[in-house]
């Protein structure tokens, strides 16, 4: 090049002298090939990118919100290259990326959308995805003291920050939507009456919650329908939570909970019940948790399952959810539930597909509540815990809304006759 620009006539040695500087600017500015990633990636929508030196690059086809990003420093740019699924994130949470324009929400939905449900097709992040498909048994390997571990790394919070964010009955699940216009409140209300139509309760009878969460489930269809409920949770702030609220309201007869690992019950029950639990059982153990739930259920009994699920077939979880969010949890594809029912000998009575609008609304709610008490947060905890769950709860929305994860109610029975041949029972009890 040197020998090129010194041939050329004096007027053009500036001009060719800026150009080549310019390009050694640009690889420079992005070595790792991100820029590359983006423009093939990003076909629609505004999305800016300004490096560490300030030089700014602009993908899409300037529809929609102005998103414009900030990074920091060159290293974020090489791992955002290398491992986008588990750094983008990391990058959040650390403020080595920063939105000059546009908001978390805006941002993450041109990059979710732009992606669908595919890996970049790149190599490196084809390596990771591979790997992690391979890996990922081990990293699901929830023996009852690792789930313990698992379930206090993530529910054993203080009981402030969900009180904060979560509706009043601390519901803590996918909410139901009939209008989409619902409250927080009236969406888990709604969600409850939809499980209780569905578990086809009686006064008198023995119902088993697994993963009760902070006892709202149970308490409502002890106190609505007359049974008796036994909830069973790995966390202690739950557990302690949910026995005072049993005692406060006058259940503590009808209801107890209990600090249990689903595998070490013994009772028999009417009906099971369990909502936001599944997620945490881990792909090896799904044989395993069938068949209990087939032990436990009295004949002529109805179990319903309510859990995150995945329409695109088996995969993995996002290594920074894993990381930071939920260790050794997983949200499966029905192919790899369904077999499992099967085996276990229960029948598989009735499927419904939330689709991922519900939850996405649900998780929306919850973070415009977390925004509003984020200063309390701060002072729970600190400023990166606050971007760490400002990015869990609008990334997990947005995968709802474009990464195919969606809801799956799995209704299941010992017994053909114990469910009526229509669904017409579901929408009468529900009236």
């Amino acid at each position: 090049m040197q020998t090129v620009i010194s041939s050329l006539p004096s007027e053009e040695k500036p001009l060719r002298a800026s150009i080549h500087e310019d390009q050694r600017r640009r690889r420079n500015a992005d070595p790792g090939g991100l820029s590359a990633i983006l423009q093939r990636t990003i076909r629609h929508g505004s999305l800016s990118v300004i490096d560490w030196r300030g030089h700014r690059e602009i993908y899409g086809d300037g529809a929609g919100p102005q998103v414009c990003l900030r990074i920091h420093d060159s290293g974020t740019v090489w791992k955002l290259f290398l491992d986008p699924e588990s750094e983008l994130g990391e990058a959040w949470m650390d403020g080595r990326v920063t939105l000059e324009e546009g908001d978390l929400r805006s941002l993450l939905s041109l990059l979710f959308r732009s992606l669908g449900t595919k890996t970049p097709e790149h190599a490196s992040a084809r390596i990771h995805a591979t790997l992690r498909n391979l890996s990922r048994r081990v990293f699901q390997i929830n023996t009852p003291t690792r789930s313990r571990g698992n379930v206090a790394r993530h529910y054993d919070l203080s009981g402030r920050l969900y009180r904060l964010f979560l509706d009043e009955d601390r519901q803590y699940s996918c909410g139901y939507f009939k209008t989409g216009d619902e409250t927080l409140e009236e969406c888990q209300r709604l969600k409850k009456r939809h499980l209780a139509a569905k578990l086809l309760l009686h006064p008198g009878q023995n119902v088993l919650d697994i993963g009760s969460g902070w006892g709202g489930l149970g308490l409502s269809l002890a106190r609505e329908n007359g049974v008796e409920v036994t909830g069973l949770t790995l966390s202690q702030e739950q557990l302690e939570y949910s026995n005072l609220r049993a005692r406060n309201e006058g259940l503590a007869e009808k209801v107890r909970f209990l600090f249990r690992d689903y595998r070490r019950e013994t009772g028999l029950y009417d009906r099971i019940v369990s909502v936001g639990m599944f997620e945490h059982v881990g792909v090896n153990h799904y044989g395993a948790f069938f068949r209990k739930v087939s032990a436990l259920l009295r004949k002529g009994g109805v179990a319903l399952l309510h859990t995150i699920g995945r329409n695109d077939g088996p995969g993995h979880t996002n290594p920074w959810i894993a990381r930071h969010i939920f260790p050794g949890g997983y949200a499966p594809a029905l192919s790899e539930v369904l077999p499992e029912i099967e085996r276990s000998g229960l029948l598989v009575s009735d499927i419904e597909i939330l689709n991922g609008s519900h939850y996405a609304r649900t998780l929306r709610l919850w973070e415009e509540r977390f925004q509003r008490a984020r200063t309390e947060i701060r002072r729970l905890y600190d400023e990166r815990f606050c971007r760490m769950w400002e990015f869990y709860l609008t990334a997990s929305e947005q995968s709802f809304l474009h990464r195919g994860l969606t809801v799956f109610q799995i209704q299941m029975t010992n017994d053909p006759g114990a469910v009526p041949a229509t669904r017409d029972y579901i929408f009468a009890a529900e009236a």
